[in-house]
């Protein structure tokens, strides 16, 4: 499987999220078997690897995100001989397999804080003692950031009470991230996606953020320098694998250059670039955060992402359908690797009028809005009604009855539908990617509103403004209708020489 360059430098990797993809057994929730069943759709659709979120033993306090047992899969998604199964057929369809690693914190319910609360191992976590929380952190989900023991002591939380955060100075959590690594790359994942991924270290004072304090890079709770010496271990062992296993962090940064601190050549392969999926529908916005990632020394590994498992789903950030499909060609067109989230494939939009008493996500619960539960609705996969194929039972969360047309099995039916328009994309994007050279070359536009860029034999240009805009050249692939010599708005074309 070993390449002239890297597989993962220009991947197309699919995002799945298990307790929303497919459901084996009818309980209303996705599983492994679930998705062992549908690996042929995912190979079918074109993707060269999947990244899944966490499966581990878990209360699902926080979506997985609050892992009990790093070395097993939890009931509710299967077993260990599941996981294995589904890493087998996975490489035997050519896809490769990442998972996520969850290194910033634990579950509550995980043995050593239970130890902990118990009194002994304290050390592996943020403990403190005082008559009030020891500094003014916030959790990112909304309240204190320490909560108090029976005793009297405060632990750190970034996220919720159910999370505690580890103490990445203890040698003994350094060691057991080691074992939990080799662990999963001993039964063949070929990569990890690092959760939290800056936010390992604190201050070791603890240093209060003062008015306006946030968790950017080089504060007192997040992206603290000594993070950098656990990757360079990590890759080590990464390297000391065959067949190129790598690690993608998710690493929120306010600049490029803060990115590229970490995927240095003995750190991580690649770090999420999230300013595209921050950007507005606007050339201008679309142009500049390409330019500045390109220019930046992460820049020789990038990541292009529209929508995740945290986030509004693009279609629905977009609006009009074109843009979702333009919005694809552009990413596709661009040097680096493209992360698709679970049913973008569908144009499935945000579930915004979501019960609030089906909401499961703790941002809604410690009241910093909605949460992200309209992102990870159950996939629609065939019939007329919920379930819609999803599994026998009743979904964990509940599916709009206007999805109906947006099913797999419908829309394998219709050759102009969003599914049909990312098969063949994805399929264009395999079979030029060997001929791409690296470098982007910016074309001059009639219009401040259209952005046009070249690799080699590949033009993509995007029209993200209202009026209908000329093009020159052999359409390869379009989005909209360009009968007419025309790329209408919202629309794209990739033209080839």
């Amino acid at each position: 499987m070993t390449t002239t360059t890297p597989w993962w430098r220009d991947a197309v990797v699919y995002q799945v999220y298990p307790r929303s993809f497919a459901d084996s057994n009818g309980d209303g929730e996705g599983d492994l078997q679930g998705l062992r069943s549908r690996l042929p759709y995912l190979a079918d659709l074109g993707v060269d690897a999947l990244w899944l979120t966490p499966f581990y033993t878990s209360p699902l306090a926080d979506g997985g995100y609050d892992v009990a047992d790093y070395r097993d899969v939890d009931p509710r998604f299967g077993t260990l001989a599941d996981f294995d199964a589904l890493v087998a057929d996975a490489h035997r369809l050519g896809l490769r397999l990442i998972v996520d690693i969850v290194p910033n914190h634990t579950s509550s319910a995980h043995p050593w804080f239970q130890e902990a609360l118990a009194g002994y191992g304290r050390e592996r976590y943020l403990f403190r003692e005082g008559d009030a929380p020891p500094n003014d952190w916030q959790s990112n989900f909304g309240g204190p950031a320490w909560t108090r023991v029976e005793d009297g002591s405060w632990y750190l939380h970034l996220y919720t009470p159910a999370q505690p955060d580890l103490n990445w100075r203890h040698p003994e959590v350094r060691k057991e991230f080691e074992h939990i690594l080799r662990f999963w790359l001993d039964r063949g994942v070929d990569g990890f996606r690092i959760d939290v991924a800056a936010g390992l270290f604190k201050h070791p004072g603890l240093a209060d953020l003062g008015e306006g304090g946030t968790h950017a890079v080089g504060s007192p709770m997040y992206g603290r320098p000594e993070v950098h010496q656990i990757y360079r271990d990590w890759r080590a062992i990464l390297d000391s694998y065959p067949d190129e296993r790598m690690a993608v962090g998710e690493v929120w940064t306010e600049s490029p250059d803060d990115l590229a601190l970490y995927v240095r050549p003995d750190e991580l392969h690649q770090a999420f670039q999230f300013h595209l999926l921050l950007a507005p529908w606007s050339a201008r916005a679309f142009r500049e955060t390409v330019e500045t990632c390109l220019a930046s020394p992460s820049g020789k590994a990038p990541t292009w992402v529209l929508s995740n498992h945290d986030v509004i789903r693009h279609s629905s950030r977009y609006g009009p359908a074109e843009r979702s499909r333009s919005a694809l060609m552009f990413i596709l067109a661009l040097p680096g690797s493209a992360y698709l989230y679970q049913g973008e494939e569908l144009g499935l939009p945000e579930v915004f009028d979501l019960p609030d008493a089906a909401r499961q996500d703790p941002i809604f619960f410690q009241g910093k809005g909605k949460g992200r539960d309209g992102c990870r609705v159950p996939l629609p996969w065939s019939g007329t009604a919920a379930p819609y194929g999803f599994g026998a039972g009743e979904p964990w969360l509940p599916q709009p009855d206007s999805w109906a047309p947006l099913t797999v099995q419908a829309q394998s039916a219709d050759p102009e539908s969003m599914l049909a328009f990312y098969r063949r994309a994805l399929a264009l994007r395999r079979r030029l990617r060997g001929t791409l050279p690296v470098d982007v070359e910016w074309l001059e536009t009639s219009s401040p509103d259209v952005l046009s860029f070249r690799r080699g034999p590949l033009t993509c240009t995007v029209n993200f403004g209202d009026e209908p805009v000329p093009f020159d050249g052999a359409v390869l692939l379009a989005a909209g209708d360009v009968a007419a010599g025309k790329i209408q708005g919202g629309g794209a074309v990739w033209l080839t020489v």
